[in-house]
Formats: C-alpha cells, sequence, structure tokens
C-alpha cells in the first residue's frame, strides 16, 4: 500500500498546491497580456479611424499659414508656378516642412495622379495619420503612468478636445508641432516612465525646433529638467544633446541653402524679424494678458474646470508639466514686451501644450464618482458642438470659392478671350491660391508685405480699402484691362457698386462664409463676372 502511494505521490499536497498556483500565475499574465494586446489594438484602430473621419469633417479655414506657407510653397517647387509670401523672400521660413508636402506631390505627378482633390486632401490625410500615430502613443505612455480608468479617461479627454479636432489635421506647422511634442513626449524621462529614450525624444524636439523654432519654448522647461535629473550631465550633452543638435542644423541648413540658392539660416532670420523687430506687431496685437484672460480658455474649451482640478489632485506628480504649461503662456505673454517684442497673438501658438493638459483632465475625470457620467456626457456633447460648428460651418467660404473658381480651370486653354483673370478683392491671404485651383491661370489679390524700413510704406490692401472705387478705376483705367473675374466680401459690395455697374459685372456666384463677420471680413464672399 505504501508503494502505490509514493508512485501515486499521495500525501505530497503542498507541492500539488505550489504547481497549481504557479499554473494559474503563468495563465493570468499570458490572459493579462492578450488583454492589452487587444485593447491596444482596440485603440490603434479606433485612433486611425477617428481621425480620418476628423479630417473629412474639418471642411473650414482657419489661418492663412496653413495654405501660404505648407501647400503654396510645395505646389511651387514641384509645379513651378505658385506665389511665394514676403516671408519666403526673406528667408524666415524654412522648406523642411513643405518639402515633405513636394514628396507627395512629386510622386503624384509622377504617376499622372496630380488632381487637384488629391493635392488638397492627401497631405491631410497624411496629418491625421500622423496625429493618430500620436494619440496611439498617448495613450500607450498614460496606461504605462497611471491605472487602466485614468489612461481610458484621459485618452477620451484627449480625444474630445474640440481644438484638437479643429486643428489636428490641418497642413500647419503648429499641428505637426504638437503631434511632435506628445510623440517626444511619450520618451521623455517623467517619473515612473518604461519607455525612456533620450535619443529619440531629443531628436523629435529638434525636428520640431526645425519645423517652428518658438517650439522650444515650450521644450526649455523639460530639458532643464532632464537635464537637472541626470546623474551622467557630461555624456548626455556630448553623446546625445550636440550631436543631434548638429545634424538637424546641418541638415535644416543645407535644404534651405539649396532651395533659396543661398546661405541661409532660418531659425536666426525668424527670431530676427519676428521677436527682435517686432514685425509680427503688423498682424495685430493683443494686450499681453490675452493668453490668461481669453487664449489659453478657448483652447483648452471646457475641458477647463477639470483641468483645475486635475492640478490639484496631481500638482506633485505632474508639476514638470504643469511648469511647461505655465512657462509657456507667461513667456508668450511677456515677449510682449521691449526688448523682446511679440504683441501679436494667436490660438493655435499655444496648442503644443494641450497634449500636457489633457493629463491632468483625465485625472481629475477619473477621480470623479457621482458626477463621472454626467461630466464626460457634458464634455462629449460640448466639445462635439463646438468641434462641427468649425470644422463645417465657421469660414468656409474661403475653400468653396476656390472650388467654385477651379471650375474656369476648364475653359482656361480654349482661346485668349476666354481666360479667366481673377481678382481676389479681400483682405491678403483670405483664401488659399494656387494651390487649390492646379492650373496656372491668372490671378491676383491685394497684397499685404510688412514695413522691412521702406519709407512712406503703404501696402497694397490698405490702399485699395481706403478708398476702393478710386483705386478700381485707377487701376483699371481701360475696359481692355479689367479682369474678368471678382471675387469680394459682400460688405464690400455696396462701395463698388457703380464699379460693378459701369463694367458690366453680374454676380454669378455667393457662399457663405460665416456667421460672425468683422471688419472687412463678410459674412457671405460674392463672385462676379463680366459680361
Amino acid at each position: 500500500m505504501e508503494n502505490i502511494r509514493s508512485r501515486l505521490n499521495i500525501g505530497n499536497k503542498v507541492e500539488d498546491v505550489k504547481l497549481r498556483k504557479r499554473k494559474s500565475q503563468l495563465y493570468s499574465k499570458e490572459d493579462e497580456n492578450i488583454l492589452e494586446n487587444d485593447e491596444l489594438r482596440r485603440v490603434v484602430l479606433f485612433s486611425v479611424a477617428f481621425r480620418l473621419i476628423n479630417c473629412l469633417l474639418v471642411q473650414t479655414s482657419f489661418v492663412p499659414d496653413e495654405f501660404w506657407q505648407s501647400l503654396e510653397v510645395s505646389h511651387r517647387m514641384v509645379f513651378n508656378y505658385g506665389y511665394l509670401t514676403w516671408e519666403w523672400k526673406e528667408g524666415l521660413r524654412g522648406f523642411t516642412y513643405p518639402l515633405f508636402f513636394a514628396f507627395i506631390y512629386k510622386i503624384l505627378h509622377f504617376l499622372s495622379y496630380d488632381s487637384v482633390f488629391l493635392l488638397i486632401w492627401l497631405p491631410r490625410i497624411i496629418q491625421a495619420l500622423f496625429a493618430a500615430f500620436a494619440d496611439v502613443k498617448f495613450f500607450y505612455l498614460i496606461r504605462t503612468l497611471e491605472r487602466r480608468d485614468v489612461a481610458k479617461w484621459t485618452f477620451f479627454c484627449h480625444m474630445c478636445s474640440w481644438f484638437s479636432w479643429f486643428c489636428c489635421t490641418r497642413t500647419l506647422t503648429n499641428s505637426t508641432e504638437t503631434t511632435l511634442t506628445s510623440l517626444a513626449l511619450f520618451y521623455f524621462p517623467l517619473q515612473g516612465s518604461k519607455t525612456h529614450s533620450s535619443k529619440i525624444y531629443l531628436s523629435l524636439v529638434a525636428l520640431a525646433v526645425i519645423i517652428r523654432p518658438t517650439a522650444l519654448i515650450v521644450w526649455f522647461p523639460l530639458l532643464m529638467y532632464h537635464f537637472w535629473k541626470e546623474n551622467d550631465k557630461l555624456r548626455l550633452i556630448t553623446h546625445s544633446v550636440v550631436p543631434i543638435g548638429a545634424v538637424a542644423v546641418v541638415i535644416s541648413t543645407l535644404i534651405d541653402c539649396i532651395f533659396y540658392g543661398k546661405w541661409t539660416v532660418v531659425q536666426f532670420n525668424f527670431l530676427k524679424f519676428n521677436v527682435f523687430h517686432g514685425v509680427a506687431d503688423f498682424y495685430g496685437s493683443h494686450p499681453w494678458h490675452w493668453y490668461f484672460s481669453q487664449g489659453f480658455a478657448v483652447v483648452i474649451g471646457p475641458h477647463l474646470p477639470l483641468f483645475l482640478h486635475g492640478c490639484s489632485l496631481a500638482f506633485k506628480r505632474y508639476k514638470i508639466l504643469l511648469a511647461a504649461i505655465i512657462w509657456t503662456i507667461v513667456v508668450y505673454s511677456l515677449m510682449n514686451m521691449r526688448p523682446v517684442f511679440l504683441p501679436h497673438k494667436e490660438f493655435r501658438f499655444i496648442y503644443p501644450v494641450l497634449p500636457f493638459c489633457m493629463i491632468f483632465c483625465g485625472i481629475s475625470l477619473a477621480s470623479l464618482k457621482a458626477w463621472r457620467r454626467a461630466a464626460a456626457t457634458f464634455l462629449l456633447v460640448s466639445n462635439l458642438l463646438a468641434a462641427l460648428y468649425t470644422g463645417l460651418i465657421h469660414q468656409r467660404g474661403s475653400l468653396d470659392v476656390m472650388s467654385h473658381l477651379q471650375t474656369l480651370c476648364d475653359v482656361s486653354g480654349i482661346s485668349t478671350a476666354a481666360q479667366p483673370d481673377v481678382l481676389l478683392l479681400m483682405p491678403c491671404h483670405s483664401t488659399p491660391f494656387y494651390s487649390h485651383v492646379h492650373c496656372p491661370m491668372k490671378m491676383r489679390f491685394l497684397e499685404c508685405p510688412p514695413d522691412l524700413g521702406e519709407e512712406g510704406h503703404v501696402d497694397e490692401a490698405d490702399r485699395f480699402y481706403e478708398d476702393p472705387l478710386h483705386w478700381l478705376r485707377t487701376s483699371f483705367p481701360y475696359k481692355s484691362s479689367l479682369p474678368t473675374h471678382l471675387v469680394l466680401f459682400d460688405v464690400l459690395e455696396k462701395e463698388i457698386s457703380m464699379f460693378l455697374q459701369g463694367n458690366n459685372f453680374v454676380r454669378t456666384a455667393e457662399m457663405f462664409h460665416t456667421h460672425f463677420p468683422e471688419g472687412r471680413v463678410g459674412g457671405s464672399i460674392f463672385i462676379y463676372e463680366r459680361h
């Protein structure tokens, strides 16, 4: 009997329990990995689908730079016609960013697929996919730093943001800067981070600075924090900071020298003109407190109460991110004063700190118990309304009018008499240009370069708006010199009605633009054709 017991291992209960326990632990780890992989896969699919829908549902204009400092430059680089603004003539802008879209345009041209539809939408779709990639990295970062529910609600807050929806798929340097900032944060040595890589995050920061030099403002406190925390500071500088910075400067300078055809350091020119010479003041000025009183509240939107609550909860844990947010807003605000003078302010300038803010919002929302569902519903509905209105309705006329003008390309080669000649009587850069019509028909607009030291400088747009009727009569003294089409905001129609009637101009199209007309910008855009 004892032999039988020994063969059957009866009585060795401790070992049996250990084996069963070890086996169950193994299965639980495998199940957890499977769940994490499934979760990550769902996040990837959701992010890609969400940003593609986001891209398609943004059909309005925001600021001129999304066309004139990217797609218009790329179009000229590839197709040899287009318009370069004064910044490119003065060497203030780098070709690295438009070179990316020029590469896309070149491939489409080589394959004979360079339709105006693809030239407009393919860069934005790629921008959307890039933003989706950053969204996934953002979720994965928070997942490694916080509990699962905190990561879930942080991701929810991040994807809910109306301003991210409005901006992230646009061909703006600020959009790419924000995406690169979000990616760099994934590799930044935050407390508790398991994805830290100095070389990768510094490379992404360097690329962001090349695309937009002011990206250094956001990253300055973070770089100082990393340097202070680093044990081997000399190695960090000699093996990462200096080599990456040197390579970035050399490559960007080489690209700019090739396309400018002369020695050009755009980062230096950018600072010289916009900051120290105050040229940015030409585009409007705001009080020093504008970001505190208006700008930040608009950008963060309905998330603001959650952000403030989250700051009180996670101040110690993420104080470096909060410091970066405050630092960025303070620096942009104080640059209103001499000797550093940058009174021009825009919402998009502080967009790169928005992903930092979402971490505090997510922590706040996850901490709510009884009010969590109500807060999440309010956040979703309020942001959705703002996103759909600004993406589909507000300032859409600028793009709709170019779609209408693009149809004139069909008759541009029939005969000399049929050649379209379009004059945009609007505040300069109100619409896109050749990148959105993709044919070399004659078009011109009221130019408005800033005063670069020329005596008695008055830009063309200001001269026109001082006395529109006089400007038109002196600019077109003969009927043979008249354009075939005029594009104008409705607020101008009454002032030049005598000129329109006297030269047989007939309104042929009207496009809605905005519910909030202001100054020279009207609620609708009219197209007049000469008969």
